[in-house]
């Protein structure tokens, strides 16, 4: 199907607006940690305020996927921004833990909201070859405000003379705001294949495709997964680094750097995606990453000065920078036809587990073995990532050059070939 399009302007737009949001919600999160460090929340309170923030999405992704997958997307977009910002706002105001947890948890189903209207746009208007390449773009976006999100909070934040408290709230202001101005770039975001404006999908099958179905299509799962454990990753350090900067006697504006310096090499590895699935191939990637991270995230947990760890945080953002946008191909590829965002939903939904699940039970390990103890869990999580990683494309078609996809020129013959006893090309299901 071919998209029409007066160029790609409206990726860039939905770069830019999620780059501001994700920049937002970068801030707002080692934010409240410092907040809650002031309110005099430990490293298990903290891991259950960051479970929180996933807690409301685990519930309603599942069904924004539905209402996406037969509807329009871009509604959801304003409605993320106006959820994120007030979030943030009432987070900056809370007197307690409990009401910290609660507004974090609104928070995150904002971001929830706005990207799943966003991955769902990407899908819809993006041709199949085109999705490795527009997915890897559309994941700068988050790697950009990765970068800009935690360098601002650690300007903003101050610890000296007690002050965090006031100056933690302010940087959630300011997170409200950034959040706030993504809405200027939300204009003809979405538009119909046949460049019409966009509305729902006349042509989207009456029948609902049912979970099941969805989650074992092959591919979907280890998609899933790969995701859960990169994003988990992703969210652990962010939450948590600051809370290893204070045993360590690290700045937060230093803590803030070395969270920027993440994100930077995540963005030059989606920069450089193509590339490097070219080169590898999207299987050798994906696993060859998920190992590379595993071994980076249990190096955090070695007590090495912060110069070390910059380089640790390095190597780690490179490595994570694969999973997102090669986990979204994965899923979209494999799932049913009409049942696309309720894929993309479901992967999110795993996201947000791990997001309730991982900060909680390094919450525990924090308690009883020291907050070196999460990113040695982390390494084992994204240690049998790798090994998933190889599973996918097992038994498929030849895959062409771009990441895996079966060759579509390819058709077998009126009689039963070997290549006819492939799995289907469109549930993506083995045969049985």
């Amino acid at each position: 199907m071919k998209i029409s399009e007066p160029g790609r302007g409206w990726l860039l737009r939905l770069v830019i607006a999620f780059s501001f949001t994700q920049g937002a919600v970068s801030m707002a999160r080692p934010a409240v940690s410092y907040r809650a460090l002031a309110l005099g929340a430990d490293a298990r309170a903290i891991g259950v305020i960051a479970g929180i923030y996933a807690l409301l999405p685990l519930f309603a992704a599942v069904p924004l996927g539905r209402r996406t997958d037969h509807g329009r997307c871009a509604p959801l977009l304003p409605v993320g921004v106006a959820l994120i910002a007030t979030g943030c706002v009432f987070s900056g105001t809370a007197g307690s833990l409990p009401a910290m947890a609660a507004w974090s948890g609104v928070m995150g189903l904002g971001h929830l909201s706005f990207v799943i209207g966003a991955q769902s746009i990407v899908a819809r208007q993006s041709a199949p070859e085109d999705q490795d390449r527009n997915f890897g773009h559309f994941t700068i976006g988050a790697s950009l405000g990765q970068l800009i999100g935690p360098i601002a909070a650690g300007l903003v934040v101050s610890e000296h003379d007690g002050a965090m408290g006031r100056t933690s709230a302010a940087a959630l202001f300011v997170s409200a705001a950034l959040a706030a101005f993504s809405v200027t770039s939300l204009w003809r975001i979405e538009r119909r294949p046949d460049g019409t404006a966009a509305g729902p999908a006349k042509e989207a099958p009456a029948r609902k495709v049912s979970v099941w179905s969805i989650l074992t299509t092959r591919g979907v799962a280890s998609g899933m997964f790969i995701s859960l454990a990169v994003l988990s990753a992703t969210d652990i350090l962010t939450a948590y680094l600051p809370v290893v900067g204070e045993q360590r006697g690290i700045s937060p504006a230093v803590v803030g750097v070395l969270l920027s310096l993440r994100a930077a090499a995540t963005v030059a590895c989606r920069l450089a995606m193509t590339p490097m699935i070219r080169l590898m191939g999207r299987t050798v990637l994906m696993a060859v990453s998920c190992l590379g991270a595993a071994l980076l995230c249990a190096g955090i947990a070695l007590p090495v000065p912060a110069w070390a760890l910059g380089l640790l945080l390095a190597g780690l953002g490179f490595c994570l920078g694969v999973g997102q946008p090669l986990s979204m191909t994965t899923v979209v590829q494999a799932a049913p036809e009409g049942a696309r965002s309720t894929a993309l939903a479901l992967r999110l939904t795993g996201n947000r587990l791990g997001q309730v699940a991982a900060p909680a039970s390094a919450g525990v390990l924090a308690g009883l073995a020291g907050t070196a103890a999460p990113f040695v869990m982390l390494g084992g999580l994204l240690l049998i990532s790798a090994a998933i990683a190889v599973r996918p494309l097992r038994g498929r078609p030849a895959a062409d050059p771009s990441g895996g996809r079966p060759v579509p020129e390819k058709r077998p013959a009126k009689g039963r070939t070997e290549e006819s006893s492939s799995p289907s090309r469109g549930t993506g299901r083995p045969p049985r």
